[in-house]
């Protein structure tokens, strides 16, 4: 069962709410998976079918023992029968071991395909995309609804097609043997429908409360148990409450597994019941023919080869009976899936891009930029501004007046609604966007690590950095030292989002990996704001190198960043309010001012009472 699937029989609210639209169209769509394996798929149907006649022959063999070799008194037809019977037993069971192998093998490359083709178009999707959505979803899609396809292959349709050869070869086999007792034994069969459809229903019930208390408890264990929820608890000394809500949670989940169980138990009583009392009127029914019927037709074997085969029967017409469900998960599956590869990407190259040279420099232009994340609020309304080649500007503001937005439309990770960014007097828009990011560098307040050694990070900019390269570059950001005083140098690991480095261990490294790309064009949101004065002047002297004969722009929140701008953009109102040196914007006595006495003054004042 699909992860994420209910009991059979059974869809959920929100299931039957949005049961999807099964059309020509998408089951076409579902097919271009299955083709490439199609001559795989036909061996499986093939085997299926080789394996549903196979099982027919143990009881049709059953009835010959009985009835010619052991009631006849013929021992050599007897040993002949039972070598037979053996022999088909093994050959069904090879039969069945290689249709699963084949199987398993198609859905297991189906998935293959269906996650790198996920990721791959993932990788294109636009910044905002993975802004706006849920992390959990895109894991879940790329997880557990792709894995949940290898099922779908795996069991519901292989399922499908062998419950019918099964159905279909066992009722043909029945009435060939005896007509009168096949119908007493088919007769049975709605008598199964009832219990299931009751305890399933029941089951289902308990199984989606404990589904959300589980849920309940994955959270608790999720926060409680991540670096930063644990910390919090100690700080707080909420250990005991902590784990009394856990303690709930756990019985309350294990209760409901009890009940769930139970219901499970008399389910299976009850269908125990249904099940031999098919044989038993089958029996009873065989007993009267030859008893007081005196019917020659009716053998103690013909009776023993129908009950074996009405029990062949009952469960795949049980199997069958839930196909619809078992349909219409699958195709909720595939059209969760397809929703993402749906998705157009918002940012993409236009049809011959351009790769303009950037070795002389790169003069930056904002022309009449606008911009807004929704439609009815406008965050950027007619900017405009030019960065001359190798200087640094710095962009000050009030929070939320969008310095990062502004920044973040150079190397598209959004693109402007009107005006245009150019490079050069080249519209970023018409340069290939592989080419433009590789021209630009970023240091961001938070630097991001991959969970690996310091090596594999430093690589990510360039994979084909030699040591001394990367030793180079670690010089220059004023890491290089620290580094290789760690006990594996280069191969130190920073563990998950470089947890095991301090704030300014990483922003030094972060550093480095921008000095490895050798970027034409620098982003700088302010990397020095939240570290201590000695990492701050470490990291600073990193970043006058790094800035040197580069064009760049810096979102600045300390004024020892914004004294070092050639020019300084004041961005209030979605606008470019005021521009100009530091001297020449506190003699406006405008925004710039009012942001100096309230937060640069604030800094300068906290500096110079620690020198005191």
């Amino acid at each position: 069962m699909p992860p994420g699937f209910g009991p059979r029989g059974f869809l959920t609210e929100d299931e039957k709410q949005s049961t999807p639209k099964i059309s020509r169209q998408l089951i076409k769509r579902i097919l271009r998976y299955l083709k490439p394996y199609w001559f795989q798929l036909t061996a499986v149907f093939a085997i299926i079918i080789l394996s549903s006649v196979l099982g027919l022959l143990p009881s049709l063999i059953t009835a010959k023992i009985i009835d010619e070799a052991i009631l006849g008194k013929d021992m050599a037809l007897l040993i002949k029968l039972v070598i037979l019977a053996i022999f088909t037993l093994a050959m069904s069971n090879i039969v069945g071991v290689l249709e699963s192998y084949i199987n398993s093998w198609v859905s297991n490359r189906i998935v293959f395909d269906m996650k790198n083709e996920m990721f791959c178009h993932l990788q294109t999707m636009s910044h905002s995309f993975f802004t706006s959505e849920k992390q959990g979803d895109i894991i879940t899609r790329m997880n557990s609804d792709i894995s949940g396809v290898a099922t779908v292959i795996s069991s519901i349709l292989t399922n499908i097609i062998s419950n019918v050869c099964t159905v279909m070869t066992t009722i043909v086999a029945l009435f060939n043997i005896d007509a009168k007792l096949s119908i007493v034994g088919i007769l049975v069969i709605p008598l199964l429908v009832l219990p299931t459809k009751s305890a399933g229903r029941n089951r289902w019930q308990l199984l989606s409360e404990s589904r959300a208390k589980t849920d309940e408890l994955n959270e608790i264990i999720n926060e409680s148990l991540s670096v930063s929820g644990s910390l919090l608890i100690k700080l707080f000394t909420r250990e005991k409450e902590t784990e009394r809500r856990f303690e709930q949670a756990n019985k309350e989940v294990i209760d409901l597994s009890t009940k769930e169980s139970r219901a499970g138990s008399w389910f299976r009583v009850i269908m125990g019941i249904f099940t031999n009392l098919g044989p038993l009127l089958i029996y009873l029914a065989g007993g009267y023919l030859i008893i007081k019927m005196n019917d020659t037709a009716v053998t103690v074997g013909t009776i023993t080869a129908t009950v074996s085969m009405i029990n062949r029967l009952y469960r795949p017409v049980e199997s069958l009976l839930n196909v619809s469900v078992d349909l219409t998960r699958s195709m909720a599956l595939f059209t969760r899936i397809f929703s993402y590869l749906d998705m157009e990407p918002e940012i993409k190259n236009r049809d011959n891009p351009l790769k303009p040279s950037f070795s002389n420099g790169a003069v930056i232009k904002y022309d009449h930029v606008g911009f807004r994340y929704t439609e009815d609020v406008p965050l950027i309304e007619d900017m405009s501004f030019e960065v001359p080649s190798g200087k640094m500007y710095a962009i000050v503001g009030p929070s939320g007046s969008g310095k990062s937005t502004v920044v973040n439309l150079l190397p598209r990770l959004y693109d402007v609604r009107s005006g245009a960014v150019r490079i050069n007097g080249v519209n970023v828009k018409d340069i290939d966007l592989a080419y433009l990011r590789s021209n630009i560098g970023v240091v961001t307040q938070e630097a991001y690590m991959f969970n690996g050694t310091v090596r594999d990070n430093l690589l990510f900019a360039k994979t084909d950095a030699t040591q001394e390269e990367l030793e180079e570059a670690c010089r220059i950001a004023n890491i290089h030292d620290f580094i290789v005083s760690q006990p594996d140098g280069y191969e130190t690991q920073v563990g998950n989002r470089g947890l095991k480095l301090s704030g300014g261990e990483k922003q030094r490294l972060s550093i480095a990996r921008v000095i490895l790309k050798d970027p034409k064009i620098l982003i700088l949101d302010e990397a020095t704001s939240s570290l201590d004065s000695i990492s701050e002047s470490s990291i600073q002297n990193a970043l006058d190198v790094l800035m040197k004969g580069r064009t760049s722009i810096v979102i600045a929140h300390r004024l020892s960043t914004i004294l070092q701008a050639d020019r300084i953009l004041v961005i209030s109102g979605g606008k470019i309010a005021e521009e100009g040196s530091h001297e020449e914007l506190l003699a406006m006595d405008g925004i710039y001012k009012q942001l100096y006495e309230t937060q640069f003054r604030k800094v300068i004042d906290m500096e110079t009472g620690r020198q005191d």
